[in-house]
Order: structure tokens, then C-alpha cells, then sequence
């Protein structure tokens, strides 16, 4: 965005290019009022005497009426101008032609070339200079020297006037000719200043056009705020990060969270320390905030930048199970061969007649740790080739209602096996784009979990499957609560971590596919806080209208 090169600017800005037609009708508006001040002036002079005039005037009538004529008409285009009338470049140029030819006549029937109506030429050349620069101006001068020197040629010829008459008039040309050279040449700089003024003005709009589409596109949430925490203004990214699911987007008069609001004011306290990280909602990312002043002249304004951490976390993490995947995959076989052997032994020792009930419990905790590591390798080696979500918009409600019905038939009809799904339909569900069979494989794992706690735990297999719609309308979600035991404050923090398990016999996996399932559909899977008994997890989906 670089200053127009000095030869563009010349090009742009040459005589022989005329005033923009906004100026012009401007600079011609002003020009109109001059005219019929002037009339004005010039009909108030009919009322003096013609006796106390030096020298008698040669046509009265006709001054008179010519005089009358032009004020009217004046009044007239004033009138119109008043209304909305845009005059064209064509009008403009009439208009001063008239206004010279009217001038000489009013100088011919009166007293000559010698009156001092002649200044008022001078005047009608320059506007008409300043209006049309261009090879028109040079012809108003030219035509005003021989309407001069034709009025004072008449004079000499045929009133017998003198002959200083033509050297005044030939003075009065050369007047012309100066003034709209000159004049010519600072309306020229003018425009060339007005082009460049009009090309930066452009350039910056362009430049805050660019930087506002930046910031707004920007992942990173960036917010402005003030000492109190009333927020200026925030991008997009933070708009989904902070009131993504609260439906407080755009509204007047909102303050930052609780959670910033306390990491501010420690910040206030301690500019040198770094936040902690906070969550807005049970069901939002975790997110890093970091402040800073706008101006350090003026501080009331503070600028607040907005991370969200799941997605660090997520490329750490995948970064680590690439590792381990790879890790994995070079050792499957190794290990898969001696623990295929060490369970397949167990179960011959098992089959024996004449094994201890000791020995067969040893047996059965043998087999039971080899299908747990089997497990381990088979879930790592998965997330190692997980595939890309192969997206599609979904009517939630229909398919989760299939999703169930093929959920419990897939369970059997054993009654300790089978459970109870309770489906929740709310009002007004949006659709949802995700990959249908990843997000069956979280469903079918949280709900295997539900169901086994709230059996443990209550003594029947009951879930609750919920689906409604955020605050803002604009996103589906689900959620999925069971009758379990919950999970304590402690172990909320890590229960999507890779290998964190409560239970002896698990992986620590499920969960942690179970979200990377989710992320990979630009869904959210959350453990809802303060949800009454038992847990209940959330997927809460991108709007209907991102690509994934």
C-alpha cells in the first residue's frame, strides 16, 4: 500500500482531465450564489439616478431589462439547485459562457468598456478556470479578450470613444490570459493534492479493511476491554470462545466472565505473573488469557488475548501418541507373540483337572491382565491410524432415536445387559455435521460406561440421553447421564488424559478417543459440573454451516 508514483499522480491529475462531478456541482453551487448576489446588486443599481452616473449609459432599456433577465434566471437555476438539480459538465460550461456574454452585453449598453463591470469578467474567467480546467479555460480568457475588445472597438467606430478604450480592453485580455494560467496551473496541484489525499484515504480504508477481516478470522480470541471488565469490543474468535454457548453474542453492556474477571484483577495486581488457566462453562474448552494495555500513555482500555488450550493439548498429544503409535507398532509383534502365549498356556492350565482353586484364580487374573495389555496395544494402534471425519449434516433427534434403538438390540436381550435409554428430545434441535460412525463409536463407549456405573451403583442399567440446542440456537448438542457413583473433584481434571483410569481392569483410553473422536468433528466432549447425581458428559457440535 505504497504513496500513487509521482508519474501516476501526474497522469491522474493532467489538464486535459476535467473536476470530478461531485466537485464540480459543489465548487458550481457556490458559484450560483456569487451569481445572484451579484444580480442582485446590479438590479438594486437600476434605482439610482442615471443623472449622478459620469457618463450617460448608451442602451438604458436594454441594460434594464438584460439585468432583470439575468437575475431572474439566476434565481431560477439557484432554485433548482436548491431542489436536487445536478448540474452536468455541460451545464457548468453553458452557465459561464452565458455569464461572460452577459456581462459584456451589460458592459455594451451601458457606459463601455471603462465601467467597472469589467472586473466582474475577470471573475467569470477564474470560476470558469477552476470548474473546467482544461483547454475550455484557456478559450473563457480568449473569449472575453474579443468580446472586450469588440465592445471598445465599437465604441471608437461608431460612438466616436477614444482610442485608449483598445488599450484597456487589450490590458483587460491580458488580465484574462493571466489569471487563467495561473489559476490553471493551482487548480492542477490542487487536484494532484486532492488524488493523492483520496488515493491514502483509500489505501488506509483498505489497510482497516484488511486488519479488521485479519483479526476477525484470527483463531486467537482478542478482546478490548475496559478497567472494569466491560467489554469494547471482541472478534469472533472470542465471541465463540466466551459467549459460544451462553447466546450473549453482540450484546450491549456485557462484562468479561468470572473466570477473567478474576485472572484481571490478579494481573492488575501482578502484571509480571502469568494467569492461570480457567474454563468459562462445565461444557467450554479450557482457555489461557493474557493482558495487556492498549496505549501506556492512556491505560483505560486493556487488551485481553484469548488461547484455547484444547487445541495446544490436542497437537501435544497427538504429537505424543504418533510416538507411542509408532513405538507400538515396531513392538505389536513382539509383544503379541509371548502374550499370546503366556494366555493361551493359562487357559491349558485352566482346562487341567487337577488345578487348585487358588491356582485357577492366579490363571484367571493371568488371562485377565493379558487381554488388558491386548487391549492397550489394539486402542493405541487405533488412535495411530485414526482416519478423517467424513462429515455429513444430521437430523440429531432421528438419528439418535435409530442410534438407541440399535444401541439396546446390539446389547441383547439378557436383562442384565440390555438396560434402559431414556431419550430426551428438547425444542428447536438445529442439524449437526459430523462423521456418523466416529461419533456411534463415542456414544457407544460413554453409554457402556453410563450403563455399568449406574449398575454398580444403583443396581439398574438406566442412562438418560438428552439432545437440545445451545443458548444461541445455533449449535446441537447431546448429553448423556447415568445413575453412577460420579467422579470426584480430584480426578475431574485428568479423566480425559490418556491411560487415566479409575477402574483396575480399563485402559485409561476410552475417554480420551472418545475426545479426539469429538475434536476430529469440531465437536466438544465435556464433563458437565454440578449436574446432580451421578456424571453426565456433553457433546456439544460445531454450527450446521462450518465445514469440517
Amino acid at each position: 500500500m505504497n504513496d500513487v508514483p509521482p508519474e501516476n499522480t501526474e497522469q491522474s491529475a493532467s489538464p486535459l482531465t476535467p473536476a470530478p462531478p461531485l466537485q464540480s456541482q459543489r465548487l458550481f453551487r457556490v458559484y450560483n450564489v456569487y451569481r445572484i448576489v451579484i444580480s442582485l446588486v446590479l438590479a438594486g443599481l437600476l434605482f439610482v439616478d442615471p443623472a449622478q452616473m459620469d457618463q450617460p449609459m448608451r442602451l438604458p432599456a436594454q441594460y434594464q431589462s438584460g439585468v432583470l433577465a439575468y437575475l431572474a434566471l439566476n434565481i431560477i437555476i439557484g432554485i433548482l439547485l436548491v431542489q436536487g438539480f445536478r448540474p452536468s459538465q455541460r451545464h457548468i460550461t453553458l452557465s459561464l459562457l452565458f455569464d461572460i456574454l452577459a456581462i459584456h452585453f451589460f458592459l455594451a449598453t451601458s457606459t463601455g468598456i471603462t465601467n467597472g463591470l469589467a472586473n466582474l469578467i475577470i471573475i467569470s474567467v477564474a470560476a470558469g478556470n477552476i470548474l473546467t480546467p482544461s483547454r475550455m479555460g484557456i478559450f473563457y480568457a480568449a473569449l472575453a479578450a474579443i468580446c472586450s475588445l469588440a465592445i471598445s472597438g465599437w465604441g471608437v467606430v461608431a460612438l466616436d470613444e477614444s482610442v485608449d478604450n483598445i488599450v484597456r480592453a487589450g490590458s483587460l485580455g491580458i488580465l484574462y490570459f493571466g489569471a487563467a494560467l495561473i489559476l490553471q496551473s493551482v487548480t492542477r496541484r490542487m487536484q494532484r493534492s486532492e488524488a493523492l489525499a483520496d488515493f491514502r484515504a483509500r489505501s488506509i480504508m483498505e489497510l482497516e479493511k484488511i486488519n479488521e477481516q485479519i483479526i476477525q478470522r484470527m483463531r486467537t480470541g482478542i478482546v478490548v476491554t475496559d478497567q472494569d471488565g466491560r467489554i469494547r469490543l471482541a472478534n469472533g474468535a472470542a465471541e465463540e470462545l466466551l459467549f459460544g454457548l451462553t447466546g450473549n453474542h453482540g450484546h450491549q453492556s456485557r462484562v468479561l466472565p468470572i473466570a477473567l474477571l478474576e485472572g484481571l484483577a490478579a494481573w492488575k495486581e501482578n502484571p509480571q505473573k502469568r494467569p492461570e488457566p480457567c474454563q468459562i462453562q462445565s461444557a467450554a474448552p479450557m482457555i489461557q488469557a493474557s493482558f495487556t494495555r492498549l496505549d501506556e500513555e492512556n491505560s483505560d482500555l486493556i487488551l485481553v488475548f484469548i488461547e484455547d488450550l484444547s487445541k495446544v493439548t490436542q497437537q501435544a498429544q497427538q504429537m505424543k501418541l504418533a510416538s507411542l503409535g509408532r513405538l507400538t507398532a515396531s513392538i505389536a509383534h513382539e509383544v503379541r507373540n509371548p502374550l499370546g502365549a503366556i494366555s493361551h498356556a493359562a487357559q491349558l492350565m485352566r482346562e487341567s483337572g487337577d488345578i487348585s482353586e487358588a491356582d485357577r484364580r492366579m490363571l484367571d487374573i493371568v488371562q485377565r491382565h493379558s487381554r488388558r495389555v491386548n487391549g492397550i496395544i489394539e486402542n493405541v494402534l487405533d488412535l495411530s491410524r485414526r482416519r478423517q471425519a467424513n462429515a455429513e449434516l444430521v437430523d440429531l433427534p432421528q438419528w439418535l432415536e435409530d442410534f438407541t434403538q440399535e444401541y439396546q438390540q446390539a446389547r441383547g436381550s439378557h436383562e442384565t445387559r440390555k438396560g434402559r435409554i431414556n431419550l430426551e428430545v428438547l425444542p428447536r434441535v438445529p442439524q449437526a455435521r459430523f462423521d456418523r460412525s466416529q461419533i456411534e463409536q463415542v456414544l457407544t463407549n460413554l453409554c457402556d460406561n453410563g450403563l455399568r456405573y449406574s449398575q454398580e451403583q444403583t443396581g439398574s442399567a438406566t442412562l438418560t440421553l438428552r439432545v437440545g440446542a445451545t443458548a444461541d440456537g445455533e449449535r446441537a448438542y447431546i448429553d448423556i447421564q447415568d445413575d453412577g457413583p460420579g467422579i470426584s473433584e480430584e480426578h475431574r481434571a485428568s479423566i480425559f488424559e490418556p491411560f487415566f483410569t479409575t477402574d483396575k481392569s480399563g485402559t485409561g483410553l476410552g475417554l480420551y478417543l472418545a475426545r479426539e473422536l469429538c475434536e476430529t468433528n469440531q465437536a466438544h466432549l465435556s464433563l458437565l459440573k454440578d449436574y446432580g447425581q451421578g456424571c453426565c458428559f456433553r457433546i456439544t457440535f460445531a454450527p450446521s454451516g462450518r465445514l469440517i
